[in-house]
C-alpha cells in the first residue's frame, strides 16, 4: 500500500508530507480546493503523462516521492530487475526540471528506473479511477480486459496460449504468401531466363572474338578490288617487273654475283655476301607469297552480306543485353546455371499450406477453450456484479455479458459486450447507451468489487466516484468503498458526507494564501502566492467538515447532523 507521499513544487504545492492509511482514506475540500491535484502527484510518481504546467511557478524543479510498503513478490521482481532495498520498502522518485524543454527523470529506490519498468510496477501497485473514466465502460476492449481478468490466472493463461497460436498461425501464414510470390518470381525469372537462352543459344555464340574478326573479314571482302590490285604492284616491285623495271629480286640477284666475284679475292666480303644472298631469299619468298594472296583474294558479294548481317545481328544482341560479346557469352553461360539452380528450387507450397492449415486448426481450439472458459467466466461476473449493483440501488438491474464469435484475433474469437438493464420490462443494451452518468459510476465501482478478490493492486484511487448521486445511493456507495477498504487499501475524493463518515483516515485539502519570498526585481504585488495544504483531521475536525460537507456552515444543527453520520458510520463498520 501507499504509506507516504513526499511533494515538492508540484503544481500549487509548495512542499507536502502527507502519511496515508491502511483501509479507507478521504480527502475532502471545496471544489477547486486542489484535491485532484494530490492524485496528479501520485500518478506523475507512477511515470503519468507530465508537462511544464506541473512545474510550481516561479520553480525550476518539481519533486514528488511515492513510498510503498509492498508484498514479497514485489521484492522478488525488484531483485531481479537489480533495483537495491530500501529498508523492505519501495521508493519511486519523479523529477520534473524545467530547461528549454521539460526534463524527467524516474527513479526506483535510488536507482534510474525506465518507462516500461514503471508501466510494469504500477499495475501491481496503484489502480486510479476517475469519473471520466466510466467513459472506458462503453469499450469493448476494456470489457474484455476486465472480463479475462475477474477469470483470474486459467483464463489469462488461455488468453496467452490463444496469442503464442495466433503469431504461430500468422507467421505460417506470412511464410505461405512469401512463398507463393517468391515462386511467382521465380517463374517470372524462369520464364525470363529461358526467353534469353533461346536468344543466345539461336545466335550460337561461341567465340568471343567472333565480331572483331568479322569486322576484319568485313574489311577485306569489302576492298577485295584493291588488295588485289595492291598484291599484283607489290609483286612486280618484289620479284618480277613487267614495265622493263628492274624488281627487288632482280637486283638483289645482281649485287649476289658481284659480292661472290669479290669474296674470291677477299674473305672480308663473305658476311655481307650472307646477308644478301639471305634478303634474296626472303624477297623471293615475299614475292611469291603477295603473289598467292593476289590470287586468293576474289570478290564476293554474297559472303559480305552474310559477314554484315552476322554483325548486326550481333551489335543487336550486345545491345539488348548491354553487355560486349565476350561478356555475352560468358552471360550465357550464367543463364544456363541459374536455370538448372531455380528449376530444382523451391520449398513446397503445397507442406506450407498444410503448415497453415494446422496451426489454424490449434489457433482455432485455443480460441475454443478461451471461449468456453469467457463463458463460464461470465457467468460469474453476471451474478457477482449484480450482487453488487444491488446494495447500490440497483436491485431490479439486469446484466449481461454478450459473447459473439469474430474472425480469431490475438485476444480469442470473440466479441464481447457489456449489455445493461437499469429498470424492469426494459431490453438489455449496450452499457454506454443506457446507463446514466450515476448508474456508470456505481457499476464502475461494483464493478471493481468484483475484482477485490482477484485483483493483486494493492492501492485503489477513486476521483470523485461518488459524484451526481445522494441519499440512499450516496450511502450504499460509502459502504462498497468501506468494504474495499478491508482488502485493499483505498484513496477516495469526494464531497459525499457519508462516505467521509466512514473513512478509516480522512484529509482535508484546502487553498491558503501566503507570504511569498521574493526573488530579485520580483514586483511587490507578488508577494503572495496561493499553496495548496492537506491537514490530517481529528475527531472533532472531522465533525466540523462533515458539517461543513452536509450544511455548508458549521453551526449546532450542522454540528448535530455530523454527529449522527459518525455514529451511523460506526454502526454500519460493526454491521459490515
Amino acid at each position: 500500500m501507499l504509506t507516504a507521499l513526499h511533494i515538492e513544487n508540484f503544481a500549487l504545492i509548495d512542499h507536502l508530507d502527507l502519511r496515508l492509511e491502511a483501509g479507507l482514506n478521504v480527502l475532502t475540500g471545496e471544489t477547486g480546493a486542489g484535491k485532484s491535484i494530490i492524485l496528479d502527484a501520485i500518478d506523475a510518481a507512477l511515470g503519468g503523462k507530465a508537462n511544464q504546467r506541473l512545474v510550481r511557478s516561479g520553480s525550476q524543479k518539481a519533486l514528488v516521492e511515492a513510498t510503498f510498503d509492498v508484498p514479497k513478490e514485489i521484492h522478488t521482481w525488484l531483485a531481479e530487475q537489480e533495483f537495491p532495498a530500501a529498508n523492505g520498502a519501495l521508493v519511486l522518485r519523479r523529477e520534473l526540471t524545467l530547461g528549454k524543454t521539460l526534463r524527467s527523470r524516474s527513479f526506483l529506490n535510488g536507482s534510474p528506473a525506465t518507462r516500461p519498468q514503471l508501466e510494469g510496477l504500477r499495475q501491481k501497485l496503484v489502480e486510479i479511477t476517475a469519473q471520466g473514466q466510466t467513459v472506458q465502460l462503453g469499450s469493448p476492449d476494456r470489457q474484455r480486459e476486465w472480463l479475462d481478468g475477474f477469470g483470474g490466472a486459467p483464463l489469462v493463461t488461455q488468453r496467452q496460449r490463444v496469442a503464442t497460436a495466433y503469431d504461430a498461425a500468422a507467421q505460417a501464414k506470412k511464410r505461405l504468401e512469401t512463398r507463393r510470390k517468391a515462386d511467382q518470381q521465380r517463374r517470372d525469372q524462369l520464364d525470363l531466363l529461358r526467353m534469353h537462352r533461346q536468344d543466345l543459344e539461336q545466335a550460337q555464340l561461341d567465340d568471343p572474338q567472333e565480331l572483331e574478326n568479322l569486322a576484319q573479314e568485313h574489311d577485306r571482302l569489302n576492298h577485295s578490288v584493291d588488295l588485289q590490285q595492291n598484291s599484283y604492284a607489290a609483286y612486280q616491285i618484289l620479284y618480277e617487273s613487267d614495265t622493263g623495271e628492274s624488281a627487288c629480286a632482280d637486283l638483289l640477284g645482281k649485287a649476289e654475283a658481284i659480292l661472290i666475284d669479290m669474296e674470291r679475292y677477299d674473305p672480308a666480303i663473305t658476311s655481307i655476301l650472307g646477308m644478301v644472298s639471305e634478303a634474296l631469299t626472303q624477297i623471293e619468298e615475299a614475292g611469291r607469297a603477295i603473289n598467292a594472296y593476289g590470287a586468293s583474294v576474289e570478290a564476293d558479294p554474297q559472303r559480305l552480306e552474310e559477314v554484315e548481317e552476322r554483325m548486326r545481328q550481333l551489335k543487336a544482341l550486345c545491345r539488348r543485353f548491354s553487355r560486349t560479346l565476350p561478356e555475352l557469352v560468358a552471360y550465357r553461360d550464367e543463364v544456363n546455371q541459374a536455370l538448372a539452380e531455380l528449376s530444382g528450387e523451391g520449398q513446397s507450397i503445397e507442406a506450407l499450406e498444410a503448415e497453415v492449415e494446422k496451426t489454424q486448426e490449434i489457433l482455432g481450439d485455443a480460441c475454443a477453450k478461451l471461449t468456453q472458459l469467457r463463458q463460464g467466466v461470465a457467468q460469474k461476473l453476471e451474478t457477482r456484479l449484480v450482487n453488487e449493483l444491488k446494495p447500490l440501488a440497483m436491485d431490479r438491474v439486469q446484466f449481461e455479458v454478450e459473447l459473439k464469435p469474430i474472425t480469431p484475433t490475438a485476444n480469442g474469437a470473440d466479441g464481447i459486450r457489456f449489455l445493461f438493464s437499469p429498470n424492469p420490462g426494459e431490453p438489455l443494451q449496450p452499457l454506454a447507451e443506457t446507463a446514466s452518468g450515476g448508474e456508470m459510476s456505481r457499476f464502475l465501482l461494483a464493478l471493481k468489487a468484483c475484482f477485490s478478490q482477484v485483483d493483486p493492486v494493492g492501492t485503489l484511487v477513486f476521483d470523485e466516484i461518488d459524484v451526481g448521486v445522494s441519499g440512499r445511493v450516496a450511502q450504499a456507495i460509502a459502504e462498497k468503498l468501506y468494504q474495499l477498504g478491508r482488502q485493499h487499501q483505498v484513496l477516495c475524493v469526494t464531497h459525499q458526507p457519508m462516505v467521509a463518515a466512514l473513512a478509516d483516515a480522512h484529509f482535508r485539502v484546502g487553498k491558503h494564501v501566503v507570504e511569498a519570498v521574493l526573488a530579485k526585481g520580483a514586483n511587490a504585488g507578488e508577494s503572495e502566492r496561493t499553496v495548496v495544504r492537506v491537514l490530517p483531521l481529528s475527531l472533532s475536525d472531522r465533525r466540523e467538515e462533515l458539517a461543513q460537507l452536509a450544511g455548508g456552515e458549521s453551526h449546532q444543527q450542522s454540528l448535530s447532523f455530523a454527529e449522527a453520520l459518525l455514529s451511523q458510520a460506526n454502526s454500519i463498520r460493526e454491521k459490515l
